[in-house]
């Protein structure tokens, strides 16, 4: 006879296994990758994304998006050592506001390298032209155990947090300086790796609802149109630097992941995603892959099961 303590996990993946929802309608320059989303405090909406300079996109009302420019329109010249290029072509942008200032992070590096840096800017208006040079975040080098790109900012009452990371031995963490956006010490924390598919694990997001600190991330090939493989997992913890284990209680530091979303209909390889809280709740921000190329999609998130849910 189970207990309801053993029957708990299983009604949580049962939760999970519910029909899988397409994203939700969105019109106009939707054609981006690794998608940031963030909120002005006039209630405007910008998406961030790579690309040449890091492109911006803004809507009004989350649904119609238009495009604005580039962050950097005249290259990045301080990230050329990374990028082996002239032209700012920059990844994986992550964007917070706060108060009335945009925070901007980013990284610069080349496929299957870790000669790879973050770096971050600010702005007060988030707009083309409006941008400020804020230096170096962290970096890596060929033979570290991971790979500086992929940044992703939390902010936890007055403790600052970034998680970055990919394949070699995946997500971390370090703690930033809340007055410098910059690493308050030189600790790196290891918060999720995997051993399957090379250790493909990117893009990782770190969301609290309740009183669980949510690990997203993307496993598997991106950027392979439509036979890209990417999807969407995720892990929980009472803490944000560490414990994390999925929906049937395997850490993320051994290769757990709950399926959050993946590959279904016509939408292929789901990944490279952002969350924020918006007034109707939180939303998963991502880049998706039809024969058309990469687009945006942006669903609710449902935590009422004790884990996220596409809605």
């Amino acid at each position: 006879m189970f207990r309801l303590s053993s029957i708990a996990p299983l009604l949580a993946l049962a939760t999970l296994c519910r029909a899988v929802v397409g994203p939700g309608k969105v019109t106009g320059n939707t054609a981006v990758h690794d998608p940031s989303m963030c909120k002005s405090a006039s209630g405007e909406y910008f998406v961030f994304s790579t690309g040449v300079g890091i492109e911006i996109r803004t809507s009004p009302d989350r649904t119609a998006w238009t495009f604005q420019g580039l962050v950097w329109p005249n290259g990045a010249s301080w990230t050329d050592q990374y990028t082996k290029t002239s032209n700012g072509a920059l990844w994986a942008p992550d964007c917070t506001v706060v108060g009335n200032t945009f925070y901007l992070y980013y990284a610069a590096s080349t496929f299957g390298s870790q000669n790879s840096a973050i770096f971050f800017a600010k702005s007060t208006t988030g707009l083309p032209g409006s941008w400020t040079n804020e230096g170096l975040v962290t970096s890596t080098v060929t033979g570290n155990t991971y790979n500086a790109i992929d940044p992703n900012l939390l902010i936890d009452g007055s403790n600052w947090y970034l998680s970055l990371g990919s394949f070699w031995t995946g997500i971390k963490l370090e703690t930033l300086s809340s007055s410098s956006g910059k690493p308050a010490s030189s600790a790196v924390t290891s918060l999720a790796t995997r051993t399957a598919n090379n250790g493909a694990i990117e893009a990782s997001v770190i969301y609290k609802s309740g009183s669980f600190y949510y690990l997203f991330s993307s496993w598997d090939n991106c950027c392979e149109g439509t036979s890209s493989t990417y999807n969407i997992r995720v892990g929980r913890s009472t803490s944000p630097t560490g414990g994390f284990v999925d929906a049937a209680g395997v850490s993320l530091l051994s290769g757990g992941g709950t399926l959050v979303l993946g590959t279904h209909d016509s939408i292929v390889g789901p990944g490279g995603q952002d969350i924020m809280t918006d007034t109707d709740g939180p939303i998963l921000v991502y880049h998706y892959y039809t024969s058309a190329g990469s687009f945006l999609g942006i669903n609710r998130l449902d935590f009422s099961s004790g884990w996220p849910v596409v809605a």
